[in-house]
């Protein structure tokens, strides 16, 4: 018997209403490719959760309200106890788990986890474990759950199926960015305070020849050679994570190096408004007024 009750949504995907005059393509910013673009960080969002954090990206190029084109929260829970049928561990057990929102993207994701984002949990698992001192807790267990809510993509680009998924290191870059705070809210010990970063090797149009650029808008660029995402501690100077995608040229044997090079540079801008969020927390509670 049919619930008269209950409002059922549609059964197969939906498509957004196109509309007479689309919208131009994007094209690069105009004051260089070593534009970072700019990141808002607020820590404690989630007052039932040990520590939590909320984080945008602004686009530059937006028309919509909002302005921005990158949302993530996460949550952590933890550290607690393990259960007594698991075996001892000498160090805290790290449980990530990454997840898009059925909205977030064009193509509607589904409730299951698919193969990029279980990708995606296995890195933030790996950039996160070099920063955490594991060893202050043991027998215990902390899950660091990521949730992106608008991905990083332009949904009104008639060229939108040919990303290839190049939008996956920024997002990755962000959940790096937006787990590390979320830990720092919880109170876990870390070495470091650790940020994520990209560079990428992109040709503007077909006749400019491929550049190496910081924090790339994927829908405004040509073509997107390679890519690498690099998770970072600034002060140990110490890198936890990298992920290269992509092919680059033989010709140039140093091209990797510069690509990494590059990626730090947008770590150490992600960590500056890191560290600047985590001083306003800190102060917030020290004046409650």
């Amino acid at each position: 018997m049919a619930d008269r009750r209950r409002i059922n949504g549609p059964v197969g995907q939906t498509a957004p209403p196109v509309y007479d005059s689309p919208q131009q393509k994007r094209e690069a910013p105009p004051s260089g490719d070593n534009a970072v673009r700019k990141i808002f960080l607020k820590t404690g969002v989630t007052p039932s959760a040990s520590g939590s954090a909320y984080l945008e990206v602004e686009d530059p190029h937006a028309t919509r309200p909002s302005g921005t084109s990158l949302k993530l929260t996460c949550t952590v829970h933890g550290p607690r106890a393990l259960p007594r049928s698991a075996p001892f561990s000498p160090h805290i057990i790290l449980s990530t788990h990454v997840k898009y929102a059925p909205f977030a993207t064009r193509q509607r994701r589904g409730y299951l986890r698919d193969s990029s984002e279980r990708d995606l949990g296995v890195h933030l698992e790996t950039a996160l474990r070099g920063a955490i001192i594991a060893d202050r807790w043991p027998k215990s267990g902390v899950d660091i759950i990521v949730t992106i809510i608008e991905g990083d993509q332009n949904r009104d680009s008639p060229e939108y199926d040919r990303d290839e998924g190049w939008d996956m290191m920024n997002v990755l870059s962000g959940c790096i960015t937006v787990a590390s705070a979320a830990i720092a809210d919880a109170g876990i010990d870390c070495v470091d305070t650790v940020a994520g970063g990209v560079a990428a090797l992109a040709a503007k149009d077909r006749k400019s020849p491929p550049s190496i650029v910081l924090d790339p808008d994927v829908s405004a660029y040509h073509k997107i050679f390679a890519a690498c995402c690099v998770a970072y501690l600034p002060t140990r100077d110490e890198v936890t994570n990298i992920w290269f995608k992509g092919q680059l040229p033989a010709a140039d044997a140093m091209l990797y190096n510069k690509m990494v090079e590059r990626s730090l540079v947008a770590c150490r801008s992600a960590n500056r408004v890191l560290t600047q969020s985590l001083n306003e927390t800190v102060r917030q509670a020290q004046n409650p007024s």
